[in-house]
């Protein structure tokens, strides 16, 4: 690609040119119910059983027949007998979820009606079916209950164990490769003191590793590999069992800046220069069918990169349905400005209904830290004025 930008691809260009050169994983595994969490089902799931599997009290109170309550009012009760069984003039007591007895068809709740000795003094009608569960009310055998592709939740394991279900099968998580790369860079599991001037200490492999897990995939995190072609190489080729390689730093147009050139000597680099402010050195690339991302080394460059492209890209490999962002409306305490051609990425904070803009530059990752949120300009906007509207997203 040389040793400049030859070019500047749109957001949505690069992101449609990076999902048509791979693939969703087709492995799947079967997971305890316990651990199914955020995972995505790999097949629907039909009812074997009615849920609830038999007729149950929907509350507490006597379980009758309810002909036997007809003209029942608080001035007009009707008497029945308490029994063990239900039979015409008789009442059975019933608590929450029991099994209607034979010969019942309603429930009067106990709040209509007063005991005295073994009677029971019914003061409302019911009519068949009042306070019961049928059999198959909440879900009926051979229902689908969940199609493939839905992202569990515990509400969604809890139904599954209602069914009888022990595991759950779903797609296999996307193993993610985090290579840091950098002359510069000191591990923190080496670093006893303050690093020498020159030197820092690595922090983006970390973030990315943990936005990785959050997202669905299952990072593996790499040593540190020098800013030497034949390095970067090396550790490309020995993780190419990996479903996505990450390479943090080296993706600029410096003498020490090899991550592309790298890439395309071993596939296919599809984009060099993204029109995003902060994270434009970002790259895309393919090697065989392992899609490859260049993340800037500036931190904020680099999250940019991980939000714009690695979130999405873990989605579509994990087959992770796309969840709504939560957007929120508020208006400027400040002026935005932007560069026209980019979509400008600007860290806010929220100020009572409003919001104020953070300056910092794309090497300072403690301006994300303090920010609450993030607002995105697009490329044919030169900013916001002070006091007009926009939609906020929230820092994850």
């Amino acid at each position: 690609m040389g040793r400049i930008f030859k070019e500047r691809t749109s957001v949505d260009e690069a992101l449609e040119l990076f999902f048509e050169s791979f693939s969703s994983l087709s492995h799947t595994e079967e997971v305890p119910l316990e651990a199914c969490t955020g995972r995505v089902l790999a097949e629907p799931v039909i009812s074997g059983r009615d849920v609830p599997h038999y007729r149950r009290a929907a509350m507490d109170g006597y379980a009758v027949r309810s002909s036997d309550t007809s003209g029942a009012s608080p001035s007009n009760p009707v008497f029945l007998q308490l029994s063990d069984c239900v039979e015409e003039g008789t009442a059975m007591w019933v608590h929450t979820g029991a099994v209607l007895p034979e010969g019942a068809d309603a429930v009067v709740v106990v709040e209509d009606t007063v005991t005295a000795g073994n009677m029971v003094e019914i003061r409302a009608q019911v009519h068949p079916g009042k306070n019961v569960g049928q059999a198959g009310e909440d879900i009926k055998k051979e229902n689908l209950v969940f199609k493939e592709g839905h992202l569990l939740r515990p509400c969604d394991a809890a139904v599954l164990a209602s069914l009888g279900l022990d595991m759950a099968k779903v797609f296999r998580k996307p193993v993610v490769v985090v290579i840091p790369t950098g002359d510069e860079l000191v591990s923190r599991e080496k670093a006893g003191q303050v690093p020498p001037p020159g030197m820092v200490l690595e922090t983006n492999g970390l973030m990315t590793a943990l936005y990785v897990e959050k997202w669905g995939g299952v990072p593996r995190h790499t040593g540190i590999v020098p800013d030497r072609p034949e390095s970067i190489k090396e550790a490309i080729e020995a993780n190419l069992d990996a479903d996505m390689i990450l390479l943090s730093g080296g993706t600029s147009v410096g003498k020490r800046d090899h991550a592309p050139e790298v890439v395309e000597s071993l596939g296919k680099l599809l984009v060099h220069g993204v029109a995003v402010s902060p994270g434009k050195p970002a790259a895309l690339g393919v090697i065989g069918k392992t899609p490859v991302v260049c993340l800037p080394g500036y931190p904020v460059a680099g999250l940019v990169a991980l939000y714009f492209f690695v979130r999405p890209g873990i989605r579509k490999l994990g087959s992770i349905p796309k969840v709504p962002e939560f957007v929120f409306r508020r208006r400027l305490a400040a002026k935005i400005s932007s560069k026209i051609g980019y979509v400008n990425f600007v860290r806010v904070v929220f100020e009572g209904d409003k919001i104020r803009p953070l300056t910092g530059k794309a090497g300072v990752l403690s301006s994300v830290a303090k920010a609450d949120g993030y607002v995105l300009v697009p490329e044919n906007i030169e900013g916001y004025e002070e006091g007009q509207e926009v939609d906020v997203f929230l820092i994850e």
